[in-house]
């Protein structure tokens, strides 16, 4: 299981960030764009647990202004 914190910062609060593209991610021509913006924000992070989040396959949690989610390790590696 691979563990993610994504944080907030002054030019970006990821809570608002995430909820928007999840809502967006309904209309499957926007989701090459959307994924694209929030792989861009989060470099660090694999594009394959980002898409889990955003496809709700993956729970996140909020604490604060830090979004947290855990997706299986093959996930992560893509």
């Amino acid at each position: 299981m691979a563990d993610y914190r994504l944080g907030s910062s002054s030019l970006v609060h990821t809570p608002g960030l995430i909820a928007w593209a999840i809502n967006g991610y309904h209309f499957e021509e926007d989701r090459p764009q959307l994924l694209a913006v929030i792989a861009g924000t989060f470099p660090t992070v694999p594009r394959a647990a980002l898409e889990q989040v955003l496809l709700r396959k993956a729970d996140y949690r909020v604490e604060g202004e830090t979004v947290m989610f855990s997706v299986e390790d093959d996930h992560a590696d893509v």
